[in-house]
């Protein structure tokens, strides 16, 4: 291999170097950028986990309340439901008890003439 033939054999080795070299430069600067993508995404995940669990202790919070809600309207139902039922027979033994009366009444008035 003469003198000649070595110099371009090494220009080629440099300039496959320097390639090299730049190529590995990019795929560093590529890694830092997707470094600081997942570093933002983690953040992003641990801000979504607290919510979730802030929304998570509301829900349950909310849900207890509505079930113990729904469980006095239900006593409310119940005690309206008996109490108009015990008022209609207060009604209605009250018009036997006017009819009763009226007639009583009636019957008097026609035995004291």
């Amino acid at each position: 291999m003469s003198v000649n033939e070595m110099a371009q054999q090494g220009a080629i080795l440099q300039t496959y170097n320097q390639e090299l070299v730049k190529c590995i430069e990019e795929l560093k600067r590529k890694r830092r950028s997707l470094e600081e993508i997942i570093s933002t995404q983690q953040e992003e995940k641990i801000e979504a986990e607290k919510e979730l669990e802030r929304l998570s202790t509301k829900l349950n919070s909310i849900v207890e309340s509505l079930s113990k809600n729904i469980a006095v309207k239900q006593d409310y139902d119940r005690t309206i439901e008996e109490a108009e039922a015990a008022y209609t027979k207060i009604l209605e033994s009250s018009q036997v008890l006017l009819t009763m009366v009226k007639r009583e009444s009636a019957c008097l008035e026609s035995t004291t003439e």
